[in-house]
């Protein structure tokens, strides 16, 4: 039977990474308890020297600190694979967030990408995929500035050709998802309950969105942005989010399909969250936005935010289906641009902050 299992394993990742790495192999107990980041590390790194392949976690429970992606790498989940992320204790925890010159101009979780429970920067040909779940159990928002502290569950920068399927991802700090200047990216069929943000996408370019279930009762559901998290300006553009369903209702109830509305309140005194929004951060524009065939659902509908003075362009927003909204369906646009740094005609990358975001 097993090797029955294994043989549709490697029928079901496909041909492009021939070698498979299982973790357990590494060192990794899946028991819920040993730290088994460290063996993971070890499995990736491993396949990276090979030039690539597949890191298989097979059923178990992986508690985690930071998980460091490769080029070429593939982690797939198995049905029954949990990866934890693990509470930091007085000598262990997540890498610390890297320096960064621009944080002042957009808030601390947009700008760093390393303190988080599984992330990659500047790397090529990335897939996260599997029925398993990644359940960000020890990350937080509110203490994401304290050492060894983690904020986010899927954190990726200057990255490109990533794909992410079919996981299911649970309770994850500040962010599910953070991309930033990432191209060619596609999310498809992965299933998000959490805490705060579930998807953010910031200055990526070739982005598609399909098949996926948002719930975040606490904040936006998928929002793109266009910060300064970088150190220069760019725009989010060519963007396709479409069959997707977003809510707020109350945290994992979604995944454990018990859809309860007990929470009515996100952190900020408001309604309950969960929407589709473009901004706040906007220092940059968006271009050749398409949303079509969603379903919003006991949340704030819709947003289109340019706080930051950055420009909407072509934005198409088509076939979609609101229910119990909480407040108004459509939030326009709005424009404030002092609170973003300055941009210099002469060059893209030329510019003179001038004031920081509050």
């Amino acid at each position: 039977m097993k090797q029955l299992i294994l043989f549709f394993f490697c029928l079901s990742i496909g041909t492009a990474q021939a070698k498979i790495y299982n973790v357990k192999d590494y060192g990794a107990k899946a028991d819920g308890t040993t730290i088994d980041s460290p063996a993971i590390n070890r499995a990736i790194e491993e396949a990276a020297s090979q030039g690539g392949g597949t890191v298989y976690f097979p059923a178990g429970e992986y508690a985690c600190y930071s998980i460091r992606l490769a080029s070429h790498i593939h982690l797939y989940i198995e049905q029954g694979a949990r990866i934890v992320g693990a509470f930091p204790s007085a000598t262990e925890g997540y890498d610390p967030a890297e320096p960064n010159d621009h944080t002042r101009f957009q808030d601390f979780g947009h700008s760093h990408w390393k303190n988080s429970l599984i992330w990659g920067i500047g790397l090529e040909d990335i897939t996260i995929s599997g029925p398993g779940v990644i359940y960000g159990k020890g990350l937080t928002r509110e203490e994401s500035r304290l050492p060894g502290v983690g904020n986010k569950a899927i954190s990726l920068k200057l990255c490109k050709n990533v794909t992410l399927k079919d996981f299911s991802l649970l309770h994850c700090g500040h962010f599910g998802l953070l991309a930033t200047g990432v191209d060619n990216l596609s999310i498809l069929n992965v299933k998000v309950d959490t805490n705060r943000d579930g998807f953010d996408i910031d200055c990526c370019k070739n982005v598609r969105i399909s098949h996926c279930t948002v719930n975040a009762p606490w904040d936006d559901a998928i929002v793109l942005k266009a910060s300064y998290g970088l150190g220069y300006f760019k725009d989010t553009e060519n963007v396709t989010i479409s069959d997707c369903f977003v809510s707020g209702y109350d945290r994992g109830s979604v995944l454990d399909c018990t859809w309860q509305r007990d929470e009515p309140q996100a952190p900020d005194h408001g309604f309950v969250t969960g929407r589709i929004k473009l901004g706040t951060e906007s220092s940059g524009g968006f271009k050749n936005i398409a949303i079509t065939n969603c379903i919003f659902e006991r949340c704030r509908g819709l947003a289109l935010e340019t706080v930051d003075g950055g420009k909407l362009e072509d934005i198409v927003i088509s076939n979609i289906t609101m229910r119990d909204i909480v407040n108004a369906p459509h939030l326009p646009a709005v424009r404030s641009p002092d609170a973003q740094p300055a941009r210099n005609t002469r060059g893209h990358n030329e510019t003179h902050p001038h004031q920081p975001r509050q």
